[in-house]
């Protein structure tokens, strides 16, 4: 990792070039996905099995994984994998319980009442990666959610292989509380979630993680049918001063970097001591991953350790960048939490790594990319509702606001807006 002093601009200047030559790529592949994707929407089953055959190299004639199937691999799994994921679904349930949304009616001036309904969503489909990278927590992050909100039909795709679906994905989909699976994956299934086909059924949201070709799709289908956001690679930021932990923190940034060789591992610290140390410890570690590799062309292309002057210049470091993990390590954390303005997680003081909120401690770990936590949040039971206004007016209380409605919509050039108020009391006239 290279070691930068207080150079922002040039690390964020770098941030941005490399997102720019990733849209010139997605370019090219977006037209591939347009094709995919207007053929599923006319062929149906029939387009499903031709790109499961020449992607998947697996030849479908049906695509729902039985419900036998999903109990048989729950009952193949290890033991202690079960208990994981039960440990990790009551920590999930409990901090999205409490995001839960309620409608209201309020009557606080006579003859009006106005209020706000709350409804969920009525299917939803959760795209889960099968392949090398298969993430049963990502099942439980997206479906609970869902459930919670009170979604009634929830819809998981997840790619088909030659030997079958990947056992632990189908034993987090038992477990979360999917209630259909299907083996199709790409953006040919993201299509048949948008628009249906003869075999599956059309969503009203789809969510979860996937390769580019998922992302391009979700975008491509987006405003037909809703989508979570788009997702580009991870990143973590750790802010630490002179009480971090190097090996804390190196092992922190390679979790973030051994997702692929586009993620982006940074840390902002006021110690130029710790700098040196956590550069030593990411080569010594990085020996000893199984996915060396990639961790290693990551960290060689997007990894940086900037030192700065000082802690607010380290926040405001971060708050430009806005991360997508924001580590803390440093004396008060917790003090320190007014200063973060963009982030889409946040982990306080050395025993809350990233790997805590990935698998286990309840917040959701999908989260916005790409700096894009300036506007965007982790997914959430808001995700899965929608929201109705109520209104109801007396002819006493319309009476009274009357004319500064037509005069508005008179204004606006709209008078049949102003004639549908007057109308109402021509007679009086």
């Amino acid at each position: 990792m290279k070691i930068l002093y207080g150079k922002q601009n040039e690390i964020i200047a770098g941030m941005n070039t490399l997102r720019e030559e990733a849209k010139q790529f997605e370019k090219e592949a977006a037209q591939a996905v347009e094709r995919i994707v207007t053929d599923v929407k006319v062929r149906g089953d029939e387009a499903l099995r031709f790109y499961t055959k020449t992607f998947d190299k697996v030849d479908l004639r049906s695509f729902r994984v039985p419900a036998a199937q999903l109990k048989e691999a729950l009952a193949s799994v290890e033991v202690s994998f079960i208990e994981a994921l039960e440990g990790a679904k009551q920590n999930i349930v409990s901090y999205h319980e409490k995001q839960k949304r309620h409608g209201f009616l309020e009557a606080e001036q006579d003859g009006i009442i106005r209020g706000q309904l709350i409804r969920p969503l009525e299917t939803v489909g959760v795209y889960v990666p099968g392949g090398t990278a298969a993430y049963p927590s990502s099942v439980l992050m997206n479906v609970l959610p869902a459930k919670i909100a009170g979604v009634k039909r929830i819809v998981m795709v997840t790619p088909p292989h030659s030997n079958g679906v990947n056992p632990y994905i189908l034993a987090a989909a038992k477990i979360a509380g999917v209630d259909e699976v299907y083996s199709i994956g790409g953006a040919q299934a993201v299509a048949a979630l948008a628009y249906g086909t003869e075999s599956i059924p059309r969503v009203n949201k789809i969510v979860g993680p996937g390769n580019l070709y998922v992302a391009l799709a979700k975008r491509a289908v987006f405003g037909d049918v809703s989508i979570d956001m788009i997702a580009g690679p991870s990143d973590i930021l750790v802010i630490a001063d002179e009480t971090g932990d190097a090996r804390y923190i190196a092992a922190d940034l390679l979790s973030q970097a051994e997702h692929d060789v586009n993620s982006a591992a940074i840390l902002v610290t006021t110690d130029q001591t710790l700098a040196e140390a956590v550069q030593r410890e990411v080569k010594i570690q990085l020996q000893h991953l199984p996915r060396k590799e990639i961790a290693q062309a990551s960290v060689a292309q997007n990894g940086v350790i900037i030192v700065v002057d000082s802690l607010e210049e380290a926040f405001e470091t971060a708050n430009r960048i806005a991360p997508e993990h924001l580590e803390l390590h440093i004396k008060e954390p917790m003090m320190a939490l007014s200063q973060v303005k963009h982030a889409g997680s946040i982990f306080l003081g050395p025993y809350a790594p990233e790997p805590l909120g990935d698998y286990y401690a309840g917040p959701n770990h999908v989260l916005p990319t790409s700096g894009t936590a300036r506007f965007f949040s982790a997914l959430s039971v808001d995700d899965f509702i929608k929201k109705s206004s109520i209104l109801s007016y007396t002819r006493e209380a319309l009476y009274k606001v009357k004319d500064h409605i037509t005069i508005l919509a008179e204004k606006e050039g709209l008078h049949a807006h102003a004639k549908s108020i007057n109308i109402r009391f021509e007679e009086e006239k």
